[in-house]
């Protein structure tokens, strides 16, 4: 139905997305399914590591805070939300909507939730890299003709 890259790309995008805007969105999907808190939210830390220049050795940057939540639907798909901060409400839809989109619904969930999520998180980054542009200075060196 989907591979492992796919899903990741949409965990990925509601780990990241504004939680108002995911709760928003969810609000405007329809009712929640019927389903079952295998793990309820919960709040931890881990640790995020960085490399130097992109492929330097990795170094431990510090710790993050994330919330993650499993639910199970009444099909028994399985579904699990990690997201960025202490939100237990957002972990908790992250992981419904990760379970439906394991289910026939997922072409409705991607066309009303993570396409505009989507949408919006590139538009906020275009937004930024055009800020950051038009700050950049460019240098040059002008030959001189006496060598």
């Amino acid at each position: 139905m989907f591979d492992v890259s796919t899903r990741q790309g949409w965990m990925g995008l509601l780990a990241r997305a504004p939680s108002n805007r995911v709760s928003h969105l969810w609000a405007n999907f329809g009712p929640v399914p019927a389903h079952e808190t295998l793990r309820s939210p919960e709040i931890g830390a881990v640790m995020v590591r960085g490399r130097a220049g992109a492929t330097g050795a990795p170094f431990n940057l510090g710790e993050m805070t994330v919330t993650r939540c499993t639910v199970s639907l009444a099909c028994g798909t399985i579904g699990h939300g990690y997201v960025q901060g202490r939100n237990k409400a957002h972990a908790e839809t992250a992981a419904l909507i990760d379970a439906l989109m394991q289910t026939n619904r997922q072409s409705d969930l991607r066309k009303v939730i993570l396409e505009p999520l989507a949408a919006e998180m590139e538009d906020a980054r275009t937004t930024r890299a055009a800020k950051a542009a038009a700050t950049k200075v460019e240098f040059f060196t002008l030959v001189r003709g006496e060598d």
